[in-house]
């Protein structure tokens, strides 16, 4: 009898804990709750706390307080000037009113497809007035400034406040930025080849240049040379000639003793077929030498 009264005490006890597990909960600092009886919404709590609920009658649905994030998909956007851009924006939103937001979208998955439908609605529409160039300047923040202020706009009714609507990414499509890199390309290397032949016409004026003066320096230096030999060369008949002057017989000795040395000392293989009289030999004898050593 006593251990059914145990078991009994233990049912009971977990049903006990059970009620009290689904008629309290928390509300985290991070999150507000709205109270739901049947689907219908009943109370909301943006505050952290303990709160209790209807057991199995009621349920709760947690929404975040957080700032949250949304990337839409790529979008391709026609600009004024019919210039095709991709656009990959992202937004940041934070749910304000619980209430109106969990009767206009229901939960955060199906407010993200409804703001990324929004967003690229107000991005086709804005961006498309707009020609390319002003997409890609400097007026690229005022525009997405009115896109966050259109976005903000029309997210009020889900009880959503947009902060910021921006965009990561702009290019152009694949075909299109092909197109433009072979054209670039083409340009670059019609570049090249007038820097080359620029750089080529002015390395063969410079070279001319060069080889003209080259030619003006060694004739100039030609000119010095001969000049200076033409001096030389005078000097030195004229010092012949003073030599000769002075002391003729010496001075053909002189000359005899040059010849001497050219034509026998100097390894000349030249053959002389001579008379021992000959005036070639006149200074071999002693009576030349005589002659010469007594003046």
């Amino acid at each position: 009898m006593s251990d059914k009264i145990f078991k009994i005490g233990i049912f009971i006890l977990v049903l006990l804990g059970l009620l009290i597990y689904s008629t309290f909960f928390i509300v985290k600092e991070t999150h507000q709750a709205i109270v739901l009886q049947l689907g219908n919404p009943k109370k909301v709590y943006k505050e952290a706390g303990l709160y209790w609920k209807i057991p199995l009658l009621q349920n709760v649905q947690m929404l975040d307080k957080r700032v949250l994030d949304i990337d839409a998909p790529s979008e391709e956007v026609i600009a004024l000037d019919q210039k095709r851009i991709i656009v990959d924006a992202y937004a940041k939103f934070i749910i304000v009113d619980p209430l109106k937001f969990y009767i206009s979208v229901g939960n955060e998955r199906v407010a993200q497809s409804r703001l990324s439908s929004i967003i690229n609605a107000k991005i086709r529409g804005v961006l498309g007035k707009e020609n390319l160039v002003n997409l890609i300047s400097t007026n690229r923040v005022k525009l997405m400034s009115q896109i966050t202020k259109d976005v903000a706009e029309e997210a009020k009714d889900f009880g959503i406040n947009v902060i910021d609507v921006r965009i990561k990414r702009a290019d152009l499509p694949a075909a299109n930025s092909e197109a433009i890199f072979k054209r670039m390309q083409t340009e670059r290397t019609r570049e090249a080849k007038e820097f080359r032949a620029e750089g080529f016409e002015l390395g063969q004026t410079i070279k001319s240049k060069a080889d003209k003066e080259v030619t003006i320096i060694l004739a100039e230096a030609r000119k010095k040379s001969q000049i200076l030999r033409g001096e030389g060369d005078g000097q030195r008949n004229k010092i012949f000639a003073d030599a000769f002057g002075r002391d003729p017989e010496f001075f053909s000795f002189y000359r005899a003793m040059q010849s001497y040395e050219k034509s026998l000392i100097s390894g000349s293989e030249t053959s002389l077929v001579l008379s021992p009289d000959s005036e070639f030999f006149r200074y071999f004898g002693e009576s030349g030498l005589n002659k010469i050593l007594k003046k």
